[in-house]
């Protein structure tokens, strides 16, 4: 195997992060704080707009952490999840010592089904249990049905704490993704549209509940003179370090956007003559999505192995779609509504190439193995 590891979605460098990273160490800012992390916030609150207070973080899975007790999730209260997911969304439910009730999806975004959603609530509900948020994913970057989803909660007066992660730069009928939410959340991990190497954010419409992340992403020391603490707090706060590189991404946001959209392109022209494959693609205008990951479904799982052992064998990285949080081992004893779309999501499922820096060589490797295989 001769041909370099063509990457699912790896970092993306656009030359102006080591400048901030370089002032971060002329001026030793290298803490949890400093110049690049409040300009990094500044720069997302820019570029989200409405009003929006952001907090860094040193990750997503933090990120979701801090709004769960931000919204007075404790042992032994309910939190519903997307099943169709990273186990980044359910794992901080369990950090606080709650139960995840995990909920199927609905089979034009992938996202949260409404249906299933409501048959949840109702039935907690029933048996005393009254959920205390709603975790609803944007999956590879596609919006969820927020007007909807946010319909339910307003009905049941259960906030919606939105997992953007993968969705910056998206958007739900004009509205930017990682706004949507009674709380948000953001990830910069390495694959992600842009990136910080590890960190996430959160972002809210409320100065008081930003203030209040801080101070317990920053180990909740109270104001004293002293090391003096009423809360239990975290070391989740953002390293100025990582904010530097942040905000070198932050100049080419849109510019990776527009990439891999691109490669989306690719794909649904490539696909719209083969029978049997399905290109996830935005379902109406309402929908906007940065295409973080460009994902398919085949008409078996014996396809779906078979394509993907086709592009391993080229040296080329794909995987098959998120296993549902309650298929998973650890998950199996919580409740779970719905049917059966985010099963058969997964055994039909694959993600494709789909970086921002792909050549145009790489880009040819790629449909070369597809026109092998389909063709």
């Amino acid at each position: 195997m001769n041909n370099p590891k063509i990457w699912l979605s790896s970092p993306h460098m656009g030359g102006n992060e080591q400048k901030y990273v370089q002032e971060a160490f002329d001026t030793n800012w290298v803490a949890p704080l400093g110049p690049n992390v409040n300009g990094f916030e500044s720069d997302l609150e820019i570029f989200l707009g409405d009003n929006v207070y952001v907090a860094a973080l040193s990750s997503g899975t933090a990120a979701l952490h801090l709004a769960l007790i931000l919204l007075d999730v404790k042992q032994g209260d309910e939190v519903i999840c997307q099943s169709m997911t990273f186990s980044a969304s359910a794992n901080p439910i369990v950090y606080v010592g709650a139960t995840p009730v995990f909920v199927d999806s609905e089979p034009e975004t992938w996202n949260i089904c409404t249906l299933a959603l409501e048959e949840a609530i109702l039935d907690r509900i029933a048996k005393g249990k009254k959920p205390k948020a709603i975790i609803a994913v944007h999956l590879y970057g596609m919006p969820y049905k927020h007007h909807e989803i946010k319909s339910i909660s307003e009905k049941y007066n259960i906030p919606i704490i939105e997992d953007s992660a993968e969705a910056l730069g998206s958007s739900y009928k004009g509205q930017k993704c990682g706004t949507l939410g009674d709380i948000s959340i953001l990830s910069f991990n390495g694959n992600k549209i842009i990136t910080t190497s590890g960190g996430g954010a959160l972002v809210t419409k409320d100065k008081s509940v930003k203030e209040k992340a801080v101070f317990l992403s920053t180990q909740a020391r109270d104001n004293a003179p002293h090391y003096q603490h009423s809360y239990i707090g975290y070391n989740y706060r953002m390293s100025n370090i990582c904010a530097g590189i942040g905000r070198g991404q932050m100049e080419v946001l849109e510019d990776h956007v527009n990439l891999r959209r691109e490669m989306h392109r690719f794909y649904m022209g490539f696909f719209e003559s083969i029978e049997g494959v399905k290109v996830l693609n935005e379902p109406s205008q309402d929908c906007f999505s940065n295409h973080w990951l460009s994902a398919i479904i085949l008409d078996s799982y014996e396809t779906r192995e078979a394509l993907r052992l086709a592009f391993e064998k080229e040296n080329i990285e794909t995987r098959p779609l998120w296993k549902p949080m309650h298929l998973q081992p650890v998950f199996e004893n919580c409740p779970y509504y719905g049917g059966s779309i985010a099963q058969k999501l997964f055994n039909k499922g694959l993600c494709l190439p789909s970086g921002s820096n792909l050549e145009t060589e790489e880009k040819n490797r790629i449909q070369q193995v597809l026109e092998r295989f389909f063709k």
